[in-house]
C-alpha cells in the first residue's frame, strides 16, 4: 500500500512531486488507493504476501524484484524486494524471509518479516499449508530531499523522521501439482503512526488477499496458466488482477494481465537454467494517471538452489549420450 505523507507545509516539494501527490489524493478520495501487494508478476512472488508458501517449495529459492512505477513522474513509487523460501528436510515445514523497501518521494518504508509454515497431506496429491509471519515496518522521511519554496519553515529543520510499527500476518495455501488456492492477511495490527510533524496514513481495517491459478497442458510443449489475485479491504472496492500466461518448451513464458480500472500489462519470462528464472512486465495505466506517465516496469529474478540435481543413475545416463533436459518449471 502507498503510504501518504502530510505535513504542516503544503509547498515544499517540486512541482512534479506536487502533481504526484495530487493524483494520489484523487485516487484515495475515489477509493482507488494502492493496496498490498502491488506486483504485476504476483504469480512468481507469492511468498511476499502469503507466509504459508515457504513450506510448499521443493528447493531453497531466492527472489529479487525491482518495480519502477509511473515512469517520468518525479518522486513516483519505487519498490525493491528480496525474499527467501527454505523448505526443511522433513518436507512438512518451511521458513521464509522478506525485505521490501518502498520509496515515495522523500519517504521510505522498509518492511522486514520472517515466516514459518507447516503443511498437511489432505490426500495423495493435495497439500494444505498454514503459515504465520512477524516483523515490522521502518518509516523514514528525509526532508533534505526536494526543492523547497519555503526553506525557512521550522519543519524543514528536521532532517529525518524515523518510526517503527510491528506487523503480524497469516496465510493458507492449498495446492496440487497443477493448481493452487491461497488466502492471507498481511497484518493483523493495522493502525496509524503519528507525531507532531508527519502523519503516516495506514488502513485501520484488515486486508485480505486471495490468489489462485491452474496449469493446463495444451500439448507436450505448451502449457497455459490463468491466475488471479484479489485484494479485499472493508470500505473499498475489490482490487482484482487477472492474468494468462503460456509456457513454451518449459523455457519461454509469455502472457498478459489486467488490473481492473487500473492497468493492462504484458509479461515475458525465460527459464535460463534449472536454477534461474528471469521475468519482466510492463504496465500501461488505463485510469486518469496514465496521462501523466509512461507506464511501470517490473523485473524479477528467481534462483532455485539445488533444483535439477541429478541422481547417480541419471548422471550415468547423460554420460551415455542422452540429452540433458531442463526440469519442467512448477509455474507458481
Amino acid at each position: 500500500m502507498i503510504k501518504l505523507m502530510t505535513c504542516t507545509t503544503s509547498r515544499f516539494l517540486t512541482r512534479n512531486f506536487l502533481v504526484l501527490l495530487g493524483l494520489l489524493l484523487v485516487m484515495v478520495n475515489k477509493n482507488y488507493s494502492q493496496q498490498e501487494p502491488q506486483y504485476t508478476q504476483y504469480m512468481y512472488n507469492i511468498g511476499s504476501f502469503n507466509p504459508a508458501y515457504s513450506a510448499t517449495v521443493e528447493n531453497l529459492d531466492i527472489t529479487g524484484l525491482y518495480r519502477a512505477q509511473w515512469i517520468d513522474i518525479e518522486g513516483a513509487p519505487r519498490t525493491l524486494r528480496f525474499g527467501v523460501n527454505y523448505p526443511l528436510e522433513n518436507d512438512k515445514m518451511g521458513l521464509g524471509f522478506n525485505v521490501q523497501s518502498d520509496q515515495l518521494g522523500p519517504t521510505t518504508n522498509t518492511f522486514v518479516d520472517i515466516s514459518y509454515s507447516y503443511q498437511l497431506m489432505l490426500s495423495a496429491n493435495t497439500k494444505l499449508s498454514f503459515g504465520v509471519d512477524v516483523g515490522g515496518s521502518f518509516l523514514n522521511v528525509d526532508f533534505s530531499k526536494g526543492d523547497f519554496e519555503n526553506p525557512g519553515e521550522p519543519i524543514l529543520g528536521r532532517t529525518n523522521v524515523n518510526n517503527f510499527y510491528p506487523t503480524v500476518g497469516a496465510g493458507l495455501f492449498l495446492y496440487q501439482d497443477k493448481w493452487y488456492l491461497g488466502a492471507s492477511a498481511p497484518n493483523f495490527l493495522p493502525g496509524g503512526l503519528y507525531n507532531d510533524d508527519v502523519a503516516q496514513v495506514l488502513d485501520d481495517k484488515l486486508q485480505f488477499n486471495f490468489i489462485g491459478g491452474y496449469v493446463f497442458d495444451l500439448s507436450e510443449k505448451l502449457k497455459f496458466k490463468p491466475a488471479f489475485l484479489f485484494n479485499l479491504i472493508s470500505g473499498a472496492p475489490v482490487t482484482a488482477n487477472l492474468s494468462a500466461n503460456f509456457l513454451i518448451n518449459d523455457i519461454l513464458t509469455a502472457g498478459a494481465s489486467y488490473r481492473f480500472d487500473n492497468a493492462i500489462s504484458g509479461l515475458v519470462g525465460f527459464q535460463i537454467s534449472n536454477g534461474m528464472f528471469a521475468g519482466y512486465s510492463y504496465d500501461y495505466n488505463t485510469n486518469p494517471i496514465g496521462e501523466y506517465n509512461n507506464g511501470s516496469h517490473e523485473i524479477i529474478l528467481k534462483f532455485y538452489v539445488g533444483r535439477g540435481a541429478k541422481t547417480k543413475k541419471e548422471k550415468n545416463e547423460n554420460l551415455k549420450g542422452k540429452p540433458k533436459q531442463i526440469d519442467s518449471p512448477r509455474f507458481f
